[in-house]
């Protein structure tokens, strides 16, 4: 059994930012050297996500839209007393989870035709890492 783990930092631009890592995690899996096994992608921050989506445009706005619908920005949450205005965040990321786990097989990430892997910042603008954890033979 081999394991092999890579750690990506990402300081968003914007405080919300929807950012493809598919290569990036294609490339870990190349190094790791694994022909068969798993490989987790887990956002280490409870405001950020990593999912696996089609990469188009109007897709996302509809994911963006649908959280929004669902865990607005507000005032009036709780979290927001400790002095915090994040609260959204942390639910967007209940909503969508923290970390995906992908088959390898023969030595490549084995998606299907139109997946690809995102990481999801909601409260960005400052550096955030992820995990890439693989394990197999």
């Amino acid at each position: 059994m081999k394991s092999y783990t890579k750690y990506l930092t990402f300081n968003t631009k914007n405080r919300r930012e929807i950012i493809r890592i598919t290569e990036e995690v294609e490339k870990a899996v190349k190094e790791s050297e694994v022909k068969e096994g798993l490989c987790l992608v887990s956002a280490m921050h409870l405001t950020a996500s990593v999912i696996v989506q089609d990469d188009e445009e109007g897709l996302h706005e509809d994911i963006w839209n649908w959280l929004d619908n669902l865990a607005p920005f507000k005032k009036d949450y709780k979290h927001h007393l400790t002095g915090e205005d994040n609260a959204d965040a942390h639910l967007k990321n209940l909503l969508t989870h923290l970390q995906v786990v992908l088959p390898i097989t023969n030595g490549k990430l084995d998606l299907g035709p139109w997946q690809e892997v995102f990481y999801v910042e909601y409260d960005g603008q400052r550096p955030k890492r992820v995990i890439i954890k693989i394990i197999g033979m």
